[in-house]
């Protein structure tokens, strides 16, 4: 039966040529390593919390008044509720903990240099979705550290010149955080950001696969990418199938990154679901030494560092800017690591002042 089907939509759309083409047919470098499939890794765990998200939506009462609730109720009383909502919380953290190390592993081996600009940025805006899409959906059980998280990190955009005022009230609805900004979080969080997050999904894959994977910068056969001045695929004639031969070391990683979110959901859910989430949302009652989650609290103590908010935010801009911009500043075609000896010098002392500032807003 089902290769009748199959035959069928062969005689129509040719499905036999094109998974040929996309799968035994697609050969990879043969050095590739396993940093390459973290990509896979994000798109298994991004399909997981939409799964999760939509079952969430099914109890989830996106009011002020009820939001903490309906989610205690999920948690309590709906069959195995408990263990959607901590597969989608845990889950949120674990994208970003991915994202950072799949945007590490292509700066070290220089593979948002040209010709794929176009897929570093596309990835980097994917990055600041997850990010966002983080901000937005903490807020939603309306918890005392959901509600004064997230007034934290709006108080923020108060510091831009001129516009920082309205564009606090813009981001929340109101001057304070309130209804309005839990209706505003959910629209964002439920539909404008994952539909934008699909979309660049979509572009992402398709400038991977239309430029070709880049060969790991590793090894006595590496060499500097040699690009020349019109569009061409790079292909790997001495390379290994895409399928099965990479697929299955894809697999066994998807798999190793997955026990480790079943791991923390069933044994310690409390590392990214403390106390303070499971008190409902006091307007009138500031907790002490509020934070924001790990993933901002570089941007939360540099705002501390700087004398003003704004030269904070400023910092904060600049290097996001750089880091978008960074395929077109960086036009050298060399990528091996040992040839780049200030580059990685760099990318050393960025990430370790990076955490460095992390630890110290955690414990500040």
């Amino acid at each position: 039966m089902i290769r009748k089907v199959v035959d069928w939509l062969d005689v129509r759309l040719g499905v036999r040529e094109l998974w040929e083409q996309n799968t035994t047919g697609y050969l990879v470098p043969r050095t590739i390593n396993a940093w390459y499939a973290l990509g896979t890794v994000l798109l298994v765990l991004f399909g997981l919390q939409f799964l999760t998200g939509i079952l969430l939506l099914i109890y989830y009462i996106p009011d002020a008044e009820k939001a903490f609730d309906s989610v205690g109720r999920i948690v309590n009383e709906v069959p195995y509720g408990w263990l959607i909502r901590n597969l989608h919380a845990v889950g949120s953290n674990l994208i970003v903990v991915v994202l950072l190390l799949h945007m590490l592993s292509v700066l070290f081996m220089g593979s948002y240099k040209k010709p794929r600009e176009l897929t570093w940025l596309s990835g980097f805006l994917m990055f600041n979705l997850g990010l966002a899409l983080c901000l937005t959906g903490y807020l939603l059980p309306w918890s005392q550290l959901s509600f004064w998280a997230t007034t934290v990190a709006t108080d923020a955009a108060g510091a831009v010149p001129v516009i920082g005022p309205k564009l606090v009230e813009f981001l929340r609805g109101s001057p304070s955080v309130g209804p309005q900004t839990l209706g505003r979080f959910f629209a964002l969080h439920v539909v404008v950001l994952p539909g934008a997050l699909m979309g660049l999904i979509g572009f992402h894959l398709f400038c991977v696969r239309r430029c070709g994977i880049s060969v790991p910068p590793f090894g006595k056969e590496a060499r500097p990418a040699r690009v020349g001045a019109v569009y061409s695929h790079e292909k790997h004639p001495d390379g290994i199938p895409f399928f099965p031969n990479y697929t299955t070391e894809e697999a066994a990683i998807v798999c190793f990154v997955l026990a480790v979110l079943v791991g923390v959901t069933f044994f310690a859910p409390e590392i990214f679901i403390p106390l303070d989430a499971l008190d409902p949302a006091d307007p009138f009652a500031t907790p002490e030494h509020i934070k924001p989650e790990w993933y901002f609290l570089w941007a939360y103590q540099t705002l501390k560092i700087f004398p003003s908010k704004f030269l904070g935010l400023a910092a904060q801009g600049a290097l996001m800017t750089f880091l978008a911009l960074l395929p077109f500043i960086d036009r050298s075609e060399e990528r091996r690591p040992a040839r780049r000896p200030l580059f990685v010098t760099c990318y050393v002392i960025g990430l370790l002042l990076v955490v460095a500032v992390s630890i110290w807003g955690h414990y500040s």
